[in-house]
């Protein structure tokens, strides 16, 4: 593995988190589910600050990206990261990249005096669901997700 420095994202990123957001949904499956646009990463990750972005960069190049955000737990009494979203480039994965991806949220979660890291993945991604047990993390198999968005969300909220 290269010599990786990380540095977060600033507005003038947003074409590149959206580039890294459409390559992540092609490799999930899930592209024709991406919406965003640029003006929303701006609006929402930068002038709302509701997420972070840090990216991977390898001479120079940003070979990866993780996006995510503050969570609290009632149980903990602290903030938590929950990382929505994290994706190296084809040609960087197997070399350690992901690892250190993780590694340095890690060290921002410590950092902050937050609780806990915590993410999802897809259940097929068995490649990824190996990495993450390989790393020492649970499954959280007691809980079930549950989601409300578009129409469902409107007509709860009326």
């Amino acid at each position: 593995m290269a010599n990786i420095t990380f540095r977060y994202a600033t507005k003038n990123d947003s074409e590149l988190v959206l580039k890294f957001i459409k390559e992540l949904a092609v490799y999930e499956k899930l592209e024709n589910e991406v919406v965003a646009t640029k003006e929303l990463l701006e609006k929402w990750i930068f002038d709302e600050n509701k997420a972070e972005v840090i990216f991977a960069v390898v001479s120079g190049k940003e070979v990866g990206f993780a996006l995510f955000f503050s969570t609290f737990s009632t149980f903990l009494g602290r903030p938590g990261i929950h990382l929505e979203d994290l994706y190296v480039s084809p040609e960087y994965r197997g070399l350690g990249y992901g690892r250190a991806i993780l590694k340095k949220l890690s060290q921002i979660t410590v950092q902050r005096d937050y609780g806990r890291l915590e993410w999802w993945c897809l259940n097929w991604n068995q490649p990824s669901i190996d990495f993450y047990k390989s790393l020492g993390a649970q499954t959280m198999d007691e809980w079930t997700d549950y989601r409300l968005s578009g129409k469902e969300l409107e007509e709860l909220a009326k």
